[in-house]
């Protein structure tokens, strides 16, 4: 009778693991057809901020300042991670604890993926480096833009950031870049619809005097946000011209305009 108890224990041990793996894998699929800028809007929709967290503008942006809300590219005033004397740039980088072992898997799959299409190099901190990214699980996804020196955060919660088109993205924002219909030259290619943008988002539209590096709008972009991005009315918030029907913002990693930018930068 006994050894029909531990086995009756078991058994319905296993039936609830199999099951929580088996619901851990449908809400997998079912993201998966998901686009990056539908995957952080998801994760950052009602964030409550509290006082010691950044303010976030464009959804995913971390500012310290009112200040910097209207800021140009830091990338021309010094924010580059620098380059060594082998041509290569590296970054360190350091993952709390918060993760596990398959969620730190994720993350390191997104920083190692830089190394295959450009010059950047992710890799561990060490004790005497001043600079350093710290992935931490905090409150959404989300990053400050470019280099700011010591210890920057960058925010990858477990629940809803912990993708391999996520992870780049945020990636990205560190290395000096904005969003796509942030653009200088936004306005030849996205038409902004702010009258059905949910009241108080419409700064999430800003332009910004971006350093383009040559290269044409890319709707395809990682950093392109969806057409129904920040609606108060399931309405676009953003349209293509000329052609509105053109499909944009569906990205579940970087393009290849985002990867010819990122070597035109950093002159890889």
């Amino acid at each position: 009778m006994a050894r029909l108890s531990v086995f009756s224990f078991s058994a319905l041990a296993l039936l609830l693991l199999s099951a929580c793996c088996w619901a851990d894998n449908e809400q997998a699929e079912d993201d998966s057809e998901l686009s990056v800028s539908e995957l952080l809007e998801r994760a950052n929709r009602n964030l409550i901020r509290s006082a010691d967290e950044p303010d976030l503008v464009e959804g995913d942006v971390a500012v310290d300042s009112e200040a910097e809300r209207n800021a140009d590219p830091c990338t021309s005033r010094g924010c580059m991670w620098g380059k060594w004397t082998d041509g290569k740039v590296y970054i360190p980088y350091y993952i709390t604890n918060h993760f596990s072992s398959r969620e730190k898997a994720i993350i390191t799959r997104g920083l190692e993926s830089f190394s295959s299409f450009s010059c950047i190099r992710f890799r561990p901190s060490r004790s005497s480096d001043r600079d350093w990214l710290q992935i931490e699980s905090q409150n959404g996804c989300w990053s400050y833009v470019g280099r700011r020196g010591g210890k920057q955060v960058i925010s990858l919660n477990r629940r809803g950031c912990l993708y391999h088109g996520t992870v780049q993205h945020e990636l990205l924002h560190a290395l000096g870049f904005n969003h796509e219909q942030t653009r200088s030259d936004r306005d030849n290619h996205i038409r902004v619809l702010l009258e059905n943008v949910s009241s108080g988002m419409e700064h999430n539209f800003r332009k910004i005097a971006t350093l383009n590096q040559g290269t044409s709008y890319d709707y395809n972009s990682v950093m392109q946000y969806h057409k129904y991005a920040f609606s108060k009315n399931n309405k676009p918030t953003m349209l293509p011209i000329p052609n509105p029907n053109v499909s944009f913002g569906n990205a579940q990693e970087m393009s290849r305009n985002d990867i010819a930018r990122l070597n035109t930068l950093y002159k890889c």
